[in-house]
């Protein structure tokens, strides 16, 4: 004699543990490497006392390494182009918002070209990316924050 119906009929449920365990390893093993995933161009910022601004959206990014080589996020362009690809990355975006990032080293002129190639691009808010920059209270000076 058997308690809740016959033995001879199949179970139709689905058994999700096996699959609910499977699921939780891979969230777990995508939450530790997608930190590692992260990476850039490294070149010397500036340092200045401003604040940093959260972001939670990804932005444009235009970069000036210490060779003063141009880069989109991190694709490799020259400042002739610069202009036409930012122009064509900039048609499908509702927000013509562009960071630029130079390295500390590179001429003043070479930013300010960079600059007006970026703005003739339609490019409507132009954000400068620092390093955050920290007061020695035992100098009395700001130093980098590195």
């Amino acid at each position: 004699m058997t308690a809740g119906g016959s033995s001879d009929r199949f179970m139709s449920d689905i058994n999700v543990t096996p699959f609910v365990d499977v699921m939780l390893v891979l969230l777990v093993i995508f939450m530790v490497t997608a930190p590692m995933m992260m990476h850039g161009l490294d070149i010397s910022l500036p340092e200045t006392t401003a604040e940093p601004l959260e972001s939670e959206k990804e932005n444009l990014i235009i970069t000036i390494d210490e060779n003063n080589q141009v880069y989109i996020n991190d694709y490799k362009v020259t400042v002739d182009y610069l202009k036409e690809k930012l122009a064509k990355i900039l048609e499908g975006r509702t927000d013509r918002e562009v960071f630029l990032k130079a390295d500390k080293d590179i001429p003043y002129g070479t930013v300010v070209q960079v600059m007006a190639e970026i703005k003739g691009a339609g490019v409507e808010k132009l954000g400068m990316v620092t390093e955050p920059a920290v007061f020695d209270k035992e100098a009395k000076t700001l130093k980098a924050s590195k």
